[in-house]
């Protein structure tokens, strides 16, 4: 899952279906999916071409892929050795390295910075650049599904992970300084997403009620933004996600509407407002909810959805994604059978988006149309005119006052490791971090003092 559940491990008829997991890379440009045959991996750069990147079948039933970035760097577990981790320089074929840990691996996340390895009861944190075991983090509920979020910002390598099993509490760790920052009281009930923005300025939280859903600001763990999800009845929220640019945030589950929440920039309590009609009311309204009781008041406080998706199935396991493709905002959609849903976003009106195109991302990915899009007219320029943003610029990897040198601390489970021979590095023309390994192997029992 994205969310935050950015990847998706399926069982039973969706597994048997050939769709054990999929996931979105962190800058959404690039897709991954497992299979019981190998995993492959696919780019997102055109709506009307999927073009596949690499397939692998070297390790079958594999349940969990992550790529960094754009990079040759590949993560992958397979069902056939669920504790072991194997790193791929997949364009080069080669292992880079792999690690074995004292249970299932459960999820991972990684930035330009750090590699995390999410186990039901640790959290391992290795440094990218030499796959290095920098901390593990052992004192943590029992988090069965593997909950936990990374920013991808790697200067702000903020980690999230529930403190609770019990109550949506989340702790806030810095994955640079190694040192817990602070907990939230998110949510009253266990959660079920957890997100960051792509800066590590923001979090998103969502509950196993699936109704509301908070955003808080980082480092602080202030609620800046509160939205309802609906009310009729609860939800298992699959996806949580933060477009590229921080306007958007975006939520799936096992109903068949996907929702868009847009983040207004906040009023500082400071500023004047225009004396209109309508901002008299808004006033009046605010001072209303003071008198009325707490579950009344933060109901009518909640914003409601943006834009939505009516999807035309419910039921199946997905993940979601906003996204820039040829510079129009696009929600992205995986379903377990199997399928890319593309669909365009209004960034100024929001409403219902519109599906534009499907992608079948099995057997020979050929592209499935979308006949009603023939009848549906052209979007206008100035469409594309407000919605074209910039790339995201480069942040340097330097922090002060932390050193590379931290090592696994006494009474940290050490995991088994083994490096592949010889020099590997990620030499693509836009790859970061050059991976470097030196020759020969290392290896060393898993203990705890």
């Amino acid at each position: 899952m994205e969310a935050e559940v950015a990847e998706a491990p399926l069982g039973g008829a969706e597994a048997e279906a050939g769709l054990s997991c999929f996931s979105f890379n962190q800058d959404r440009t690039s897709l991954s999916i497992g299979t019981k045959t190998g995993y492959r991996l696919f780019s997102l750069s055109s709506v009307e071409q999927l073009d596949q990147v690499h397939e692998s079948s070297e390790i079958p039933d594999v349940y969990i892929v992550e790529r960094l970035f754009s990079s040759s760097l590949v993560v992958v577990v397979s069902h056939t050795k669920p504790r072991q981790m194997n790193v791929y320089h997949f364009k080069k074929g080669t292992e880079i390295c792999n690690y074995s840990y004292s249970s299932n691996i459960l999820s991972i996340r990684l930035n330009r910075q750090r590699l995390l390895v999410c186990l039901e009861e640790s959290i391992y944190i290795h440094n990218i650049k030499d796959m290095k075991l920098l901390k593990t983090i052992l004192d943590i509920p029992i988090n069965p599904t593997g909950l936990c979020a990374l920013s991808i910002n790697h200067s702000n390598s903020y980690l999230a992970y529930p403190g609770s099993l019990t109550t949506g509490e989340i702790v806030l760790y810095d994955g640079n300084t190694l040192k817990t920052v602070c907990t939230i009281p998110a949510h009253d009930g266990p959660l079920a997403a957890i997100t960051f923005n792509s800066v590590g300025s923001k979090l998103a939280s969502a509950s196993e009620k699936g109704t509301v859903i908070r955003v808080f600001s980082v480092p602080e763990g202030q609620k800046l933004y509160e939205f309802r999800r609906g009310m009729k009845r609860y939800v298992t929220i699959n996806s949580l996600v933060f477009s590229m640019d921080s306007q958007f945030l975006c939520a799936s589950s096992n109903t068949e509407t996907v929702h868009i929440f847009k983040l207004d920039n906040l009023t500082s309590s400071g500023s004047e407002e225009p004396s209109t009609w309508s901002s008299y009311m808004g006033k009046m309204f605010m001072a209303a909810t003071n008198y009325l009781p707490s579950q009344v008041s933060d109901m009518m406080n909640q914003d409601r959805a943006f834009a939505t998706v009516r999807l035309n199935f419910s039921g199946q396991k997905n993940i979601c994604t906003l996204s820039t493709i040829q510079k129009l905002p696009r929600l992205l959609v995986i379903s377990s059978d199997g399928r890319l849903y593309i669909y365009n976003l209004d960034p100024q009106d929001g409403g219902e988006c519109i599906l534009i195109k499907t992608h079948s991302l099995l057997g020979s990915g050929k592209t499935e149309e979308n006949k009603e899009n023939d009848l549906r007219p052209s979007l206008p320029q100035s469409y594309a005119a407000t919605v074209a943003r910039p790339g995201t610029t480069s942040l340097s990897s330097t922090v002060p006052g932390y050193s590379e040198d931290g090592g696994a601390l006494r009474g940290e489970v050490i995991p088994e490791h083994e490096f592949a021979t010889g020099p590997v590095c990620l030499d693509d023309e836009n790859e970061f971090p050059p991976i470097i390994l030196c020759r020969g192997s290392q290896k060393g029992k898993a203990k705890q003092s």
